[in-house]
């Protein structure tokens, strides 16, 4: 038996003997199975959603168990969800936090989740961040780089928001962010730093300044010069798009590559301004990040809602491969969406067009009502482990991951 979880008015967890999990892919629910889970991951939470009633499956139709709140698990980095948690909304239910809600279950006495491991999370597993000496290294940077507003941003994204990528920097290794766009190009309905106030709140605040190129070169200098493994990145989660910024970037690129030649730099960017890539490019740029969820103009543009086109981002992509660029999808992935027929048609026929090094994997943060309801209908959803098969066995030189890799 895969047993329902769920959760009573004060947020404790129980399972429900007898009552058959559930989990769903888009708007249709399926019971769990097993070859669907994998055991809870370390670091991964369980919380139980607000107004959202529990359900079980029983003669082939969903039953809801009154007075018990639905459960989903949020997974680490390093994880996709393969199905999303089912439950029946109850009047009035708040949308949800933008969190990447997963089906959780159990069997055997244990907690499963319903993902597949797709990438090695060693350097972001969360005991190796929000150390009890984060503080005193955040002071000793900036004492480091003394008036650099970059590292005064950086730092409040680290103590106060949590930010791994900004919190390397402090902790001296691996893949560091700078932030230097305040505007964008796109208004992302899961965008995290900038929200209207009717949705949920965004769960960080965005940079409000354009850090010049001498403040970006001194963050890259000071973090290439001596960090393991280094790469630093524009285009975080506390800022717009950073091709907007491009000016501002190719100079910190020259300044930098002026003084080491050591580490990588990575731009995340939904590549959208294409002359702003070309110039970034040109300065020195090693590997491009590119964030998108469709391969089909109309639910590209549900999602991003831009006023650049997809072909825009296809020719961005083509300039930075033409460019010795290594280029990697940030493809947001949401069980129902991109498993459509009609999606994975379009997938396959994007990679062949673009010729992409990676795909790195994300489970979109946003709530599956709210998210269902904005994006067009479409066809009948094949599941998230044959989409990736597909992808695989098309493009086995297409890696499929989900961090940014060193030395490319």
């Amino acid at each position: 038996m895969i047993t329902t979880l769920y959760a009573d008015q004060h947020g404790e967890i129980f399972d429900a003997p007898g009552c058959r999990a559930v989990g769903r892919l888009g708007q249709d629910y399926l019971p769990l199975k097993q070859e669907d889970m994998i055991p809870l991951p370390e670091g991964a939470e369980l919380m139980f959603l607000p107004g959202r009633s529990a359900l079980q499956m029983k003669g082939g139709m969903t039953q809801k168990l009154r007075g018990r709140l639905a459960v989903a698990a949020m997974l680490p980095v390093g994880y996709t969800r393969t199905r999303l948690p089912a439950y029946e909304c109850q009047p009035n239910a708040p949308q949800l936090p933008l969190y990447g809600y997963t089906a959780a279950a159990l069997i055997n006495d244990e907690i499963y989740v319903a993902a597949v491991k797709t990438a090695d999370n060693a350097k972001w597993h969360p005991y190796k961040y929000n150390t009890p000496d984060l503080k005193k290294r955040v002071n000793q940077v900036k004492r480091d780089l003394p008036g650099n507003r970059l590292v005064e941003h950086l730092a409040n994204c680290s103590l106060t928001w949590h930010c791994c990528t900004a919190q390397n920097l402090f902790y001296r290794r691996w893949e560091a962010g700078i932030p230097v766009s305040p505007a964008c190009n796109a208004n992302c309905l899961g965008c995290i730093s900038l929200q209207p106030a009717e949705c949920c709140p965004a769960p960080q605040s965005r940079i409000i300044f354009a850090p010049t190129p001498d403040e970006i070169a001194a963050i890259g200098i000071y973090h290439l010069t001596d960090a393991p493994d280094p790469i630093i990145s524009f285009g975080q989660g506390c800022e717009g798009e950073p091709s907007l910024a491009a000016d501002n970037i190719a100079g910190g690129i020259k300044k930098i590559r002026a003084k080491t030649a050591r580490g990588q730099i990575n731009i995340n960017t939904n590549a959208g301004f294409t002359q702003g890539i070309k110039q970034i490019v040109d300065a020195g740029l090693n590997s491009m990040r590119v964030s998108i969820i469709s391969a089909i103009p109309a639910t590209y543009q549900a999602y991003y809602q831009t006023k650049y086109s997809l072909d825009d981002v296809k020719q961005s992509i083509a300039y930075a491969k033409q460019h010795g660029v290594y280029v990697s999808l940030n493809m947001l992935l949401f069980p129902g969406l991109n498993d459509r027929a009609e999606e994975q048609a379009a997938w396959l026929e994007f990679l062949g067009e673009t010729s992409v090094d990676m795909i790195q994997l994300r489970n979109l943060n946003f709530d599956p009502d709210a998210f269902l309801a904005a994006m067009p209908t479409g066809g009948k959803a094949g599941g998230v482990r044959n989409f990736l098969k597909a992808i695989e066995d098309k493009f086995p030189a297409i890696k499929l991951g989900s961090f940014t890799e060193k030395n490319l």
